[in-house]
């Protein structure tokens, strides 16, 4: 870097050190943390919802191929575009209006999952209010009045703490969330709980359910946990091994870790409450379990502290069409928190919310990869002996989109439903 120095009209040198790159192992962890979230929390209500075991893991196995495809996809197209976030490489690949488009999703998926963590925190505050009542008073039920209710606790946490974190223009809390691992803890929680069902209920149950629809309607939760997609190119971008082979190993290792984690989450869920599953794993242990209570505590620290940095990613993209003022800072993060407070209030169901967050990834899992193999691979630009590879990509590109589209309308159209049906 070239400087002026003071009093002097000769130019000074500093060298400024270079990033640090990301490693194998490095790399692996950052797309782990990038997609467990709060979609574990679902992932037994999913398997319950899907009719067993058998036939979750079957959708989840299904749905690793065109994970891992796109995001092989996504780390090609970067290297190729030499672009390194998201936006950037669907604008520079397959053109300005596409690139919109994503950045509209972007933020919108952003804002749902902002929706998602506040409606865990809610469900987290009913359970450690009645605990903290039956500690306190020795009585079971808490009577009802307006400042007991766990909406009003919830807009007390946003006030007193994600208001005031999410305000400044850079977050500094983010250089202690990436030693947060939390989420990962639920695992552990939930593993050993002893099982409240008897098998032969569980066949008998699995037995009645038996429609497609029933199996497809769990894709949106896949979709939302295995989400790491958005992130995937800046971490190719920070990679000291580019090779889209190393790359390739790292997709598929990120992959089946999270598979192998929301697996067991759902596996162990699913056989302790069977059909009575809700879907927030959390809310169907009693108030009072020790372990539990812990469990709710950490997952609670972990989404205030994740949620201000969900709140800045989405701000960033709408900053580039407003002006970047205080009072416009301010204003735009008073609006998510405060309707993002609202849809949660009114939308307590993680389910019904995580049906919507799962139709919007289609777009960054399945349909924008898509898009983006279709254009890096034309058969104009390659040679002769490449054409039937490329149109074998070309190929993929289409099905990618297509499924992605069926995705998004079917998981859509349902989560519409089944908000109506409820209103």
């Amino acid at each position: 870097l070239m400087e002026r120095a003071p009093g002097s009209r000769r130019l000074s040198i500093r060298l400024r050190p270079a990033a640090p790159r990301l490693g194998s192992f490095g790399a692996v962890f950052i797309m782990l943390k990038s997609a467990l979230g709060a979609g574990l929390l679902n992932f037994p209500w999913a398997f319950q919802r899907a009719g067993g075991i058998n036939r979750a893991i079957t959708v989840e196995l299904v749905s690793l191929v065109f994970l891992i495809s796109g995001l092989v996809i996504l780390g090609y197209a970067s290297s190729v575009s030499r672009q390194g976030t998201y936006h950037d490489v669907v604008r520079e690949v397959c053109g300005r209006r596409i690139g919109q488009l994503c950045e509209i999703c972007f933020v919108f998926n952003l804002f749902m999952i902002s929706v998602a963590f506040l409606v865990v925190v809610q469900d987290q505050l009913e359970k450690l209010c009645v605990s903290l009542y039956e500690t306190v008073s020795g009585e079971k039920e808490m009577p009802y009045h307006w400042y007991t209710d766990q909406s009003f606790a919830l807009f007390i946490m946003c006030l007193i703490i994600i208001l005031p974190l999410s305000i400044p223009k850079e977050i500094s809390i983010q250089k202690y969330t990436r030693y947060t691992l939390v989420i990962y803890t639920e695992t552990v929680f939930i593993a050993p709980q002893r099982p409240l069902v008897d098998l032969m209920s569980l066949k008998l149950f699995c037995c009645r359910l038996n429609s497609w629809g029933s199996v497809l309607s769990v894709v949106p939760t896949i979709c939302f946990g295995f989400q790491c997609h958005e992130a995937c190119i800046a971490i190719y971008s920070s990679m000291e091994n580019k090779k889209i082979s190393h790359w390739v190993f790292i997709s598929v290792m990120s992959m089946i870790f999270c598979l192998l984690i929301y697996t067991l989450t759902g596996v162990f869920g699913f056989l302790t409450f069977g059909p009575l599953v809700a879907s927030d794993i959390l809310m169907s242990y009693p108030g009072d379990d020790v372990v539990m209570i812990i469990a709710r505590l950490l997952f609670g620290i972990s989404i205030f502290t994740i949620y201000p940095i969900i709140l800045l990613l989405g701000r960033s993209v709408t900053y580039r069409s407003t002006s970047q003022s205080r009072r416009c800072r301010v204003g735009l993060t008073v609006l998510w928190i405060g309707v993002t407070l609202l849809i949660a209030v009114y939308v307590p169901d993680m389910s019904d919310v995580i049906s919507v967050i799962g139709g919007i990834s289609a777009f960054f899992i399945f349909i924008f990869p898509g898009e983006k193999n279709t254009h890096t691979h034309t058969l104009h630009q390659q040679p002769e002996s490449e054409r039937e590879r490329v149109m074998l990509l070309t190929g993929w590109g289409v099905v990618t989109v297509v499924t992605g589209a069926f995705i998004f309308g079917q998981s859509t159209t349902i989560a519409i439903m089944e908000l109506a049906h409820k209103f």
